[in-house]
């Protein structure tokens, strides 16, 4: 009888295992569906606010946007903000010619970080003044994710309720020996 029990239980266990390894990567993360300059865009004159739109409301804690010009110097002013869906950040005049790159690093609604980069070249030169150098401001995006994976929790969860069940189980099946 408790061999049953416990081979149904193992057998349970490996499936809710296999299910929740299966869902983890099918779980939607926000994704990006505008950007303000579009991404490759070809512009006479900087824009004066940078803006990137998910297809759904963001966590306004932490969010990292910045514009890295052609010469290697950040071109945005400020801090970034969330409003809804969208991450933006002042930019101010720019600089040399060449392409710039948007990069954003964002936690979206569902706890994960989500990043990535956009382009915009500048046509005209501009009298903008650089920040300082991305890497030195910490400007320079790594793509990593930099969170736990939400399967993480859900096969601890299981391995969790799995035991306790068995200890349950068990002690259910001791106590009426006993009798």
């Amino acid at each position: 009888m408790i061999r049953r029990l416990l081979g149904g239980l193992a057998a349970g266990l490996l499936l809710a295992g296999f299910a929740a390894a299966a869902a983890g990567p099918a779980a939607a993360h926000s994704t990006v569906i505008a950007t303000d300059p579009a991404d490759g865009a070809q512009l006479a004159a900087g824009p004066a606010r940078v803006t990137v739109t998910f297809n759904e409301n963001l966590q306004p804690s932490f969010p990292s946007l910045t514009v890295v010009g052609p010469d290697g110097n950040r071109w945005d002013k400020g801090s970034p903000q969330v409003d809804g869906p969208v991450v933006g950040v002042e930019v101010g005049d720019l600089g040399p010619v060449g392409r710039y790159t948007v990069a954003y690093r964002v936690t979206s609604a569902d706890g994960h970080p989500v990043s990535g980069t956009r382009t915009f070249t500048l046509t005209a030169p501009g009298n903008g003044t650089p920040g300082p150098k991305a890497d030195a401001a910490g400007g320079s995006e790594d793509g990593g994710s930099g969170g736990v994976p939400v399967w993480v929790f859900i096969v601890a969860a299981v391995v969790i309720l799995g035991g306790i069940l068995a200890v349950l189980l068990l002690g259910r099946g001791s106590a009426r020996t006993r009798r």
